[in-house]
């Protein structure tokens, strides 16, 4: 498998533009299991210290949040519920922002992912949704504060998208007027999109 993780400069960009060039790039985890990986077809934008739905919003430092100050492309993983999930640090040093990816269109390794999340899962439902997908690809909080531009878990170049759409985030219901705003990105008539 000769797939090259993505120049390190490719995310030194405005957090909108990250979220947006995501999409189409591939995701990929190499583990002593396998390599899996796909077309990244979902990501959300944080916007950390002016965002209610960030977790740096206020410049909010903590130990889970200090790798959001870093530099962009650095892996941010958290675990929420019973679920991680990976963002992609962005912005400059200092300027808390990240890139939640939300789906992918599986591609490399369906067998390991389907052995991962259950072997009766259709392809559809492996990693359409921002747990579902770090399960499939075995991604774990120990993944935090690697670079996205290195092995084993890194960004590689992907496919040219037609048309991608934006709207409101999901799931951040207590967050004010941020709810609203349409910082949700997808490949449009992607099937693997998490709704």
């Amino acid at each position: 498998m000769d797939i090259e993780p993505i120049d390190q400069y490719f995310f030194e960009k405005p957090t909108l533009t990250l979220a947006k060039e995501l999409i189409g790039k591939q995701l990929i985890k190499e583990t002593e299991e396998g390599i899996a990986g796909g077309w990244i077809v979902e990501t959300e934008a944080y916007i950390g210290p002016e965002d209610r739905a960030a977790h740096s919003y206020n410049n909010r430092r903590t130990k889970r949040t200090e790798v959001m100050f870093g530099p962009a492309g650095t892996i941010y993983t958290y675990v929420m519920h019973t679920h991680c999930l990976v963002n992609i640090v962005s912005g400059e040093v200092d300027k808390p922002e990240a890139v939640l990816i939300r789906a992918v269109e599986p591609v490399i390794g369906v067998e390991l992912m389907r052995e991962r999340r259950g072997i009766d899962k259709k392809m559809i439902d492996l990693a359409s949704g921002p747990g579902k997908l770090t399960k499939a690809l075995g991604i774990v909080k120990e993944d935090y504060g690697l670079p996205s531009y290195q092995r084993p878990l890194y960004i590689a170049p992907g496919r040219v998208v037609e048309e991608i759409e934006s709207g409101p985030r999901i799931g951040i219901e207590n967050s004010g007027e941020a709810r609203d705003y349409p910082w949700r990105f997808w490949e449009k008539g992607s099937k693997f999109t998490s709704r």
